[in-house]
């Protein structure tokens, strides 16, 4: 039962909110139900979400592509992703409206091909601003992404920074979405209802951790890489209190119990797949708060000592801007997300232009 739910009690009881990890509108309404506040996409789950109601996204996609005889494959798969868009801030607009705007928004992310163009970028996230009141933008954690944070902001988009796994892309992002705010108040034009967030992606960083390891053959505490994205997550949340960014953090990623565990009582928020909204509801873990309690220092020390890419991940000005791009975990998920984008654009290719050498079905 929901009331039951360890994840809705968390919702309830502390200021750590959780989101769905997906726009699909069926599953989006039962986490609702217990407790969720928004929803994720990206081109990984938009493919996803075709391909397991196929029965719905098939069709649909035929009538878009039959509708608009001169239009490409490319503006046929974006006009899918602004609909799954636009009906996941549909369910989500009671929460969103019950709040304030503080809660209850859909996540949409720009074309990651774009990672290198913020004219680009911001272009085509002013134009997703404006399918729902309640729409979040996702930027990549680049050095033009942080430049389309800024425009992005000052046009009135809120903004999430997408592609982040180190203390300095989440900081970067947030002083540039100060920076977007301020021209926007200097402008004279209201800054009300514009919530920027910025994503630490930290079971990817755990991930790459783990890569390291493999790939240099390195003598780690096997048990330490499942520590650096909290570890980080707790060091940019004190930054981010400490400066008082109006940006709000989104630990992303989950890769087990510790990384949900691990951040309850954090203002912040989290996003779950709906295999661990199981495995959590189910559990019987009493969601205590535990943001304010430090990953051991001897992980901390573990991980700095053996594996120097943690440092740049932990360390404030362990990375510059321009460095953003060809860190490990950042282009190894840039270029997931360029691939699952392609195959987008094929899996619309196979609806509008079948392959005449298989069978139908």
């Amino acid at each position: 039962m929901a009331s039951e739910s360890p994840l809705l009690r968390m919702a309830r009881e502390t200021p750590t909110e959780w989101w769905n990890d997906s726009c699909d509108p069926a599953e989006l309404a039962s986490a609702v139900e217990r407790g969720a506040t928004g929803a994720t996409s990206n081109p990984t789950i938009v493919l996803e979400v075709m391909k397991k109601n196929r029965g719905t996204w098939w069709p649909r996609t035929r009538a878009i592509a039959d509708a608009n005889p001169s239009w490409s494959e490319v503006e046929i798969a974006w006009a899918v992703v602004d609909e799954m868009a636009t009906h996941g801030a549909a369910v989500l607009k009671p929460v969103f409206d019950a709040s304030g705007g503080r809660r209850g928004r859909q996540t949409v992310q720009t074309n990651p091909t774009l990672y290198r163009d913020a004219a680009r970028m911001v272009e085509q996230a002013v134009r997703f601003h404006g399918l729902a009141p309640n729409i979040q933008v996702k930027f990549p954690g680049t050095a033009a992404g942080m430049a389309a944070v800024e425009e992005g902001t000052f046009r009135g988009v809120s903004t999430m920074l997408t592609v982040s796994f180190t203390v300095a892309q989440a900081v970067a992002a947030a002083e540039a979405a100060e920076r977007g705010l301020a021209r926007r108040a200097a402008a004279g034009l209201p800054t009300d209802g514009i919530a920027p967030i910025a994503v630490l992606m930290i079971g990817r960083l755990d991930d790459w951790m783990k890569v390291l390891v493999d790939r240099d053959g390195l003598a780690v505490d096997p048990a330490a890489p499942n520590w650096a994205g909290i570890a980080v997550f707790k060091r940019t949340y004190e930054i981010f209190g400490e400066r008082r960014f109006h940006s709000r953090l989104l630990a992303a990623a989950t890769r087990h119990p510790l990384h949900w565990t691990e951040l309850v009582g954090a203002d912040a928020m989290m996003t779950l797949t709906a295999s661990w909204q199981a495995r959590f509801d189910a559990s019987g873990i009493v969601p205590a708060p535990r943001i304010g309690v430090p990953v051991a220092p001897a992980i901390v020390h573990e991980l700095s000592t053996r594996i120097p890419d943690f440092v740049r991940a932990y360390e404030p000005d362990g990375l510059s801007v321009d460095e953003f791009e060809s860190f490990g975990a950042t282009a190894r998920t840039l270029r997931s997300f360029i691939a699952s984008y392609h195959d987008l654009l094929a899996t619309v290719r196979d609806i509008t232009l079948p392959d005449p050498d298989k069978k139908a079905g």
